[in-house]
């Protein structure tokens, strides 16, 4: 029986260490995806400045019009929601946490009276939000790990059509924000129509650029109406491209501290089941030489009578 429960332990001990190498092997390539996406966020931080710089400087030469376009609606019919997660899990609580927020803001949106249209982008969305009888309008699958620009125009295109259209009066992203290598949090913000102050990198507002009329010379070509039209879409697809981006750093970062707990807890197990390996091979051992030593002593009383 002790031999049976040696071998049983052996087992798990192998398939722990097998594990171990999974995690281990999960752990290091995370890590190194990490820095890869931090080079992009910083790469992409220039173009979505400088856009929302632009788009300012539109604002303030003609508000009235840009009102249309800018502004926060007081009481929208109609809302968008655009989430975005992971493709895989092993990652934590990064896909729950963004899943969690958006199903709850759809609960109070709909305890509100108002209509609900859902967007996501990774795998992992979809099959959450049916479980819940929520309906996805249209999922982005496949996107989540390496996002490029282009990704972000489709997702832009879906999202403003009905906006542009006067379909929907609010599209709201929730998301991830990486705000460093230690710190992610999940972020709800408007999207469109597009809010003022627009808020940079470092969350503080625009505020070096004047409330009213342009500074010095600015000449605008084509009309401010056919700019802020054809920016609006561009800046949205800024929005987006830099929320991709920042959802995929916090997904590696995420998934390598998931794959380095995950590691520790298999060295763990398996220096435990070591342990309990060592004391039934010991009890083993222990109950050979009793029985020995008890076989010798009766051979030994049967002699001497």
């Amino acid at each position: 029986m002790a031999g049976g429960q040696e071998r049983v332990l052996r087992r798990r001990i192998r398939s722990v260490q097998s594990t171990r190498k999974i995690t281990k092997a999960m752990e290091l390539i995370a890590a190194s995806r990490i820095v890869r996406a931090q080079g992009r966020i910083t790469a992409n931080r220039p173009y979505r400045m400088g856009m929302q710089k632009i788009l300012r400087q539109v604002v303030n030469e003609d508000p009235t019009l840009a009102g249309k376009l800018l502004g926060t609606p007081e009481e929208p019919s109609h809302v968008g929601i655009l989430a975005v997660v992971g493709d895989r899990g092993l990652a934590g609580s990064y896909n729950s946490g963004v899943l969690r927020a958006t199903e709850r803001l759809v609960a109070e949106h709909t305890r509100q009276g108002t209509q609900v249209t859902l967007w996501t982008v990774g795998k992992k969305a979809p099959s959450y939000f049916r479980y819940r009888g929520i309906e996805v309008e249209r999922s982005f699958p496949g996107v989540a790990d390496r996002p490029e620009f282009v990704n972000a125009r489709d997702i832009a295109a879906t999202v403003v059509a009905p906006f542009v259209s006067g379909e929907i009066d609010m599209v709201q992203l929730v998301s991830t924000r990486f705000i460093s290598a230690g710190t992610q949090r999940v972020t709800t913000v408007q999207m469109l129509p597009l809010p003022l102050p627009i808020e940079d990198e470092e969350g503080s507002g625009i505020d070096d650029l004047p409330t009213s009329g342009a500074t010095g010379y600015t000449e605008f070509e084509p009309d401010v109406e056919t700019l802020l039209a054809e920016l609006t879409p561009r800046a949205t697809e800024a929005e987006i491209f830099a929320a991709l981006l920042e959802g995929a750093a916090s997904f590696f970062t995420a998934q390598q501290r998931a794959m380095a707990a995950a590691t520790e807890n298999a060295d763990e197990l398996a220096r435990t089941l070591t342990r309990v390996m060592n004391r039934a091979r010991q009890d083993a051992i222990t109950t050979e030489i009793m029985e020995i030593v008890g076989g010798a002593e009766a051979l030994r009383q049967s002699k001497g009578a």
